[in-house]
């Protein structure tokens, strides 16, 4: 029994380790694609005039960057932690009503986005799907 629980412990401590050295933990601004934090302009194209793009430029997009690359105040979205298997559509209707704390990154807890309809939050997530399937994180 003792043995079992020294390898439990063994391990809790190497993978807090691992967490705490990953660089994308770490808070820094990470850029995507190997950019300025801007998407191309021909692979982005098709997501010009999406009804959630003006949502998200007026209510996440300072924070969350423009075309969702990230900022020095919000993650990037444009990264395969928000792909559909590992952050359902729900997991960000949740985020946008309740707030989210900070979990895979060092930038602080999301507070609630107010003023958004089912509709608005839907909107936004198909722009968000469209960026993230224009890079290639799904």
């Amino acid at each position: 029994m003792r043995l079992v629980v020294a390898g439990a412990v063994a391990a809790a401590v190497v993978a807090v380790a691992a967490w705490a050295l990953w660089p994308d933990h770490q808070g820094q601004h990470r850029t995507v694609g190997g950019t300025t934090g801007t998407a191309s302009k021909t692979s982005m194209a098709s997501t010009v005039g999406m009804p959630g793009q003006a949502i998200f430029n007026q209510k996440c997009a300072v924070c969350h960057g423009a075309q969702a690359t990230g900022s020095p105040q919000g993650p990037p979205l444009i990264h395969p932690y928000y792909e559909p298997g590992h952050h359902s559509d729900m997991a960000f209707v949740l985020a946008v009503r309740r707030g989210v704390r900070a979990h895979h990154w060092r930038y602080g807890n999301m507070p609630p986005v107010p003023g958004l309809s089912d509709a608005d939050v839907r909107a936004v997530i198909d722009y968000v799907r469209a960026l993230q399937r224009a890079k290639g994180i799904f």
